[in-house]
């Protein structure tokens, strides 16, 4: 315990950023898990797309989502969420929403505006596209 303060008391700096960043993960880890939406794994997603044709938002850019896409997503950014345009998403509200992202973080807020928007079921693949593409599950290009 001695060490622990020594090098606290030496590395200021480096010991607060710490501190901050486990305040942050401990502040994400309890807004996740009193949340409305649900993060779902790449197993329940391929679940909900081929048994209760779930609709896949891709919050990406236009250009990532033409690198590659889960197949049949939908391609709304995330700041048209925000302003509240769905675009041709309004007549997904009764099915299965699951929400992508690059990475599984940023697609959080999306997802909360679609359930505040009266949209029923809405997931949040965690870890997004590269944990989608990790697992070798395919991807579409183009479009």
């Amino acid at each position: 315990m001695q060490d622990i303060m020594q090098f606290a008391g030496n590395h200021t700096i480096l010991s607060l950023a710490w501190v901050v960043l486990l305040v942050l993960v401990i502040l994400t880890t309890v807004k996740v898990m009193f949340s409305k939406v649900k993060m779902i794994g790449r197993g329940e997603a391929t679940h909900l797309i081929n048994k209760e044709d779930a609709v896949v938002v891709d919050v990406r850019g236009r250009d990532d989502y033409r690198k590659g896409h889960i197949s049949n997503a939908v391609n709304v950014l995330a700041a048209d969420i925000k302003k509240g345009s769905f675009g041709e998403l309004e007549k997904f509200k009764s099915r299965p929403v699951i929400v992508v992202c690059a990475t599984g973080t940023s697609a959080f807020e999306s997802a909360t505006q679609l359930k505040n928007a009266g949209f029923q079921r809405v997931c949040i693949l965690k870890d997004g596209i590269s944990g989608w593409s990790s697992d070798n599950l395919p991807l579409v290009r183009g479009k």
